[in-house]
């Protein structure tokens, strides 16, 4: 088996395998370390981390947050986490050599110009669209598809198969007029 790509990428294999040896670590390390019993998304600990930093602002209005009185309005270890998963991608890209600081993708720029202020307004736009998914979804995309998935829960299947075509047909709409 070969560990690396033509390209110096990693396997995509051996990302697989380390990716699945991960999830039963994080799903032990939940669940007997933690004492969970169920696991919440990044889309939540986001939502709580803004919370969190809006109370630096207008206490106030976080306190008058029905949700925010729901939710704890912490950095807890779910943040901790997406701190550590984009420490882990950055370390990931800087060892494979993949790294590169770029404002606007190669594809965007052909479909749409080189303008950064319309690639951030779509970036803007289309996480506001995928945050809203994730909420109405009750789980964002790797939720479902890792930990969920890795359950055998049938909303996640659905869930991850409406993701998917859903993001094909939307890709094929934004991109297609773009070749000629």
């Amino acid at each position: 088996m070969k560990w690396k790509t033509k390209d110096g990428g990693w396997s995509p294999y051996l990302a697989g395998a380390l990716l699945g040896f991960l999830a039963i670590a994080s799903a032990y390390a939940t669940t007997v370390w933690m004492g969970k019993t169920n696991f919440l998304g990044a889309s939540t600990t986001f939502v709580r981390a803004v919370g969190f930093i809006e109370r630096f602002f207008s206490t106030a209005h976080v306190e008058a947050n029905a949700y925010f009185n729901k939710e704890k309005v912490t950095l807890d270890w779910q943040f901790m986490l997406i701190i550590g998963l984009f420490i882990g991608a950055l370390i990931s890209s800087l060892t494979d050599k993949s790294f590169k600081l770029e404002s606007v993708p190669p594809i965007w720029a052909e479909r749409f110009g080189p303008s950064v202020w319309k690639r951030a307004v779509g970036a803007f736009l289309g996480g506001i669209v995928a945050m809203f998914g994730a909420r109405m979804a009750d789980g964002c995309p790797s939720g479902h598809g890792l930990s969920g998935m890795m359950q055998l829960s049938v909303s996640s299947l659905i869930a991850v198969a409406l993701f998917f075509g859903v993001g094909m047909v939307v890709a094929r709409l934004i991109y297609r007029r773009g070749k000629s």
